[in-house]
């Protein structure tokens, strides 16, 4: 029973890895003025996609509520109750027994506060809330915040100086462009201010039935995982493993069932270690630094040279082996401890001993769904890899007559390692592509991306049918039927990728490859380019010739943008539209192309410098639209005001095609008005 608890313990405690870092609420809390008299508190939460704040007030049993206690006031008196910017959601909840209410994407709640002597000014007090998901739930937090005479002193020159129109945007100033920046990086931010006004509230009012989900969902970085996993079973390190381990949880134990019961905790045990890797990653990196990776152009060139290493190790340059005395030191922990704690540290020495052949298939899964941007893909993907690698093991214990039909041990093994190798090779690519293009070197434009993947891709199928052989390859006196097919396949594909060295769309590998616009030889012509790449240089044109705006926020990093471009875009009806019909303006969020002058903005209560161009486009799209996620379109009327909800990455062209229109009647409806 103890080591049954001891056990369970090492579960908790490797989910909760994770738990000790997640913050998917962050309050900004600041001092504004709207009347001479009178200043706001405005409680503003941003919420991470997924998670919700409770609403105040809610009843007595349920979860905690949003509460906002006032410790110290003096010189000043409370105006009625803190008022939310939106309705909240309503739902039942079966735990609770009551309807809850709460915020999710961003709510701000206002506090009015009558001030009678600014002189002796003074507020002090803390927000409390819980933040929650549909899975769970985290502990109640508490912000304390605190402001003073010369606070309440500043705000009120600010309301006075501000037109009585402009007062209710004064504290949108706390996080404004022009604050804490001099004259000169204020010009080089923007010359009109009025276009960078937040519109999170109406873009609220439009719902969310325009907003798709972004990035990979849980079950496609589980399916990766998964499929990887399974390809680590076909390693020599991994498959020779699987009866010799069986084969000892049955002559260990003279009960079959007790056998089936090790070898049950055994794959858990597995599950369990590779979970808690998943979870470490995101411990180190943090949560929010992980919706960074798909644009950072270090982290890419980085994971470029992580995964040329992984594959001349694959190709049998050298090994990936850990230090030997962690081998020794787990297989001794197995030797001298009993009953499920034995196993568990059994598990451990596979793990260790097999990291030669797993390790790089577990970097570049842990490469992938961190760069997706999903703060739980490396636990969800590390999930999906234990289960594949831990499944054989508990099914031979249950039928162990199949061990006797199990492909025996050979050179095949190590084609699976090569074939890999290969594999690893044309992904390394990909994220080099995304700092080539960051930067603006082209040294990697489509035409080059494309003759490296076919001529990887031909030399697979060369290797496939033993044209090419390495050190560690046996001897192959004839080529299988499964060889030759895959060579069949590794051949097509470089075929079929071809006609795109003379601009051929490609849309299989549109993720992948770089874009057309980087190609010096294009005969296609059903693109769709923006003209614009500055927001206010577009912005500008719209109001000439009297046209909506569609603003693409993407990146050279963003995959789905790539899909998004190659799969709707060229769609007849969508191109029609959004070349005739609307100016299309494409911000990149990660150009690295430097500002004149670096500008300093006050995000979340803390300094932020923006250096590059993507910075800025980045942080238009946090403060104006409230998101962060790319793709992420938005329908704009020359005023800079939303016509419709943001789309963001689904690549239905109907909805899409509806999404267009819909911006379109509400712009000349609008317009008339």
């Amino acid at each position: 029973m103890r080591k049954s608890i001891i056990f369970a313990g090492l579960i908790f405690a490797s989910w909760m890895v994770a738990a000790q870092i997640l913050t998917p609420v962050k309050w900004d809390i600041v001092l504004a003025g709207s009347e001479p008299a009178e200043v706001d508190v405005l409680f503003t939460a941003v919420i991470d996609r997924g998670w919700h704040v409770y609403d105040m007030n809610l009843p007595t049993g349920g979860p905690i509520s949003t509460s906002i206690a006032y410790e110290r006031l003096q010189g000043a008196e409370l105006i009625g109750e803190p008022q939310p910017s939106a309705p909240p959601a309503t739902a039942y909840d079966k735990s609770f027994d009551m309807e809850l209410r709460w915020y999710s994407d961003r709510i701000t709640f206002t506090q009015k506060i009558r001030v009678t002597d600014p002189e002796r000014f003074v507020l002090e007090g803390e927000l409390e809330f819980m933040a929650c998901n549909d899975e769970m739930c985290l502990p109640p937090d508490r912000i304390p915040f605190a402001f003073d005479k010369n606070d309440v002193n500043k705000t009120r020159t600010e309301a006075a100086d501000a037109a009585p129109a402009d007062r209710e945007t004064v504290a949108m100033e706390y996080i404004s462009l022009n604050n804490h920046a001099d004259a000169a990086a204020q010009d080089v931010l923007t010359a009109q201010p009025e276009l960078w006004t937040p519109v999170v509230d109406e873009l609220r009012s439009f719902g969310e039935n325009g907003i798709a989900p972004t990035g990979a969902s849980w079950w496609l970085i589980f399916l990766a995982g998964f499929l990887g996993g399974f390809i680590a079973l076909l390693t020599p390190c991994v498959w020779p493993m699987i009866p010799m381990t069986v084969s000892f949880f049955l002559k260990r134990n003279k009960r079959r069932q007790k056998a089936i019961r090790e070898a049950f905790v055994y794959g858990l045990s597995i599950i369990v270690i590779y979970l808690a890797m998943g979870l470490l990653v995101t411990a180190i990196f943090g949560a929010s630094a992980l919706n960074d990776l798909s644009t950072n152009a270090v982290f890419n060139i980085l994971f470029f040279l992580l995964l040329v290493l992984f594959a001349v190790s694959f190709f049998g340059a050298f090994e990936l082996v850990l230090p030997s005395s962690w081998t020794n030191r787990m297989d001794a922990k197995a030797d001298s401890t009993s009953g499920i704690l034995s196993i568990f540290f059994m598990a451990f020495t596979l793990a260790l001993v097999s990291f030669s052949c797993t390790g790089p298939i577990i970097g570049t899964l842990l490469v992938e769904a961190a760069a997706g941007g999903s703060v739980a893909g490396p636990a969800v993907g590390m999930a999906g890899f234990a289960l594949a690698l831990a499944i054989p093991f508990a099914l031979f214990a249950v039928f162990p007559n199949l061990l006797q039909n199990m492909p025996k041990s050979g050179s095949w093994l190590n084609s699976v390692k090569v074939v890999l190798g290969f594999l690893e090779l044309a992904l390394a690519l990909k994220f080099l592509s995304v700092a080539d293009l960051a930067y603006g070197w082209r040294i990697l434009d489509r035409e080059v991306f494309l003759v490296l993947w076919i001529i990887i891709f031909a030399l697979l199928g060369c290797y496939l049918l033993g044209k090419i052989r390495f050190r560690h390859d046996g001897d192959l006196p004839h080529v299988s039927v499964t060889r030759l097919f895959l060579a069949i396949i590794s051949f097509s594909f470089s075929v079929y990728m071809l006609p795109g060295l003379w601009g051929a769309p490609l849309k299989a590998i549109s993720a992948f490859a770089p874009p057309l616009y980087t190609q010096d030889f294009n005969l296609y012509e059903k693109e769709v380019h923006s003209i614009f790449d500055s927001y206010e240089e577009g912005m500008a044109h719209a109001r000439e010739v009297k046209k909506p705006v569609m603003i693409d926020f993407s990146g050279f990093g963003c995959v789905n943008c790539r899909k998004m471009e190659a799969s709707v875009w060229t769609d007849p009806q969508v191109k029609r539209l959004l070349e005739e019909q609307y100016i299309l303006i494409t911000l990149m969020v990660d150009d690295k192309s430097k500002l004149p002058v670096p500008v300093t903005v006050v995000e979340g209560g803390k300094k932020r410098t923006l250096k590059s161009i993507g910075d800025k486009w980045s942080y238009l799209q946090r403060m104006k639209f409230g998101a962060n996620a790319q793709p992420f379109y938005i329908i704009l009327d020359n005023e800079g005001k939303p016509l419709a909800p943001p789309y963001a990455y689904d690549e239905d062209v109907a909805k899409y095609v509806l999404f267009l229109s819909d911006g379109l009647k509400n712009y000349q409806q609008r317009d008339k008005k």
